[in-house]
């Protein structure tokens, strides 16, 4: 999995400061207190007055404070990591090659499209549709990062390499759901991938979805890693 966590060591750098104020702070406030003045200078004569039980309650409120910002820090971090590598495992998924790298996978590298693909292709050679996914009822969760997002209400999406995603064409039979390529010559692969969803007359049922010659597509289903998988891999570095 990549690691897209590029602000680590600013994060890291803040996580320390975070935790070497707040710690002492909750356990000790006074401490922490007398450590902070030591880098005050003290007028001649003037006495250091400990804090009130007062000024302890606010200096540990300040403390949790200070822990719960490092724990929207590091989960902000996580959550953009984990969105960036979950399209780029999608798109992968999908077909996608590695001839590019992309920057946001999920705005650069899957593509939705909201055109209609319903019609019966014109070439007389059309080329395959490989992969599916069903929509409804699962939601997949990397639908609503995606650029051109198709809707959750959506019955089915397909992916294509991104040059021929306005080549796809989709017509419902009673018995099947057939996707083809309006094309004369094979999609060539592409680093970017076309997701194009299509509503259903009526439900899939136990219609199969098929391409050229009825051979039944693959259908895939895609999602985003869970958290334990972002932090085992920006733990791991993996």
């Amino acid at each position: 999995m990549r690691n897209y966590w590029s602000l680590l060591p600013v994060v890291a750098i803040c996580v320390l400061l975070a935790l070497a104020y707040a710690v002492p702070t909750l356990i000790r406030p006074q401490l922490t207190d007398n450590v902070l003045k030591a880098f005050r200078p003290v007028a001649s004569g003037e006495e250091r007055v400990p804090l009130t039980d007062q000024q302890q309650r606010k200096r540990r409120m300040a403390a949790g404070g200070v822990l719960l910002a490092m724990f929207l820090l590091i989960g902000f971090n996580i959550s953009l990591n984990r969105e960036a590598n979950g399209c780029y495992l999608v798109s992968k998924a999908w077909g996608a090659d590695d001839s590019m790298t992309y920057d946001d996978p999920c705005l650069d590298q899957i593509i939705g499209d909201t055109q209609k693909p319903d019609g019966e292709p014109i070439d007389k050679n059309p080329q395959a549709v490989e992969k599916y996914q069903v929509v409804k009822d699962k939601k997949p969760k990397y639908l609503q990062w995606i650029y051109g997002r198709p809707s959750y209400k959506s019955d089915l999406v397909f992916g294509v390499p991104y040059k021929c995603g306005f080549d796809i064409k989709i017509k419902e039979h009673p018995d099947k759901i057939v996707a083809v390529l309006d094309m004369s010559a094979p999609c060539p692969s592409d680093s970017k991938v076309r997701v194009v969803a299509t509503n259903l007359k009526q439900p899939l049922g136990d219609r199969k979805v098929v391409t050229v010659g009825d051979k039944p597509l693959e259908q895939i289903n895609p999602e985003m890693p869970g958290w334990g998988t972002v932090l085992k891999a920006l733990a791991t570095g993996g």
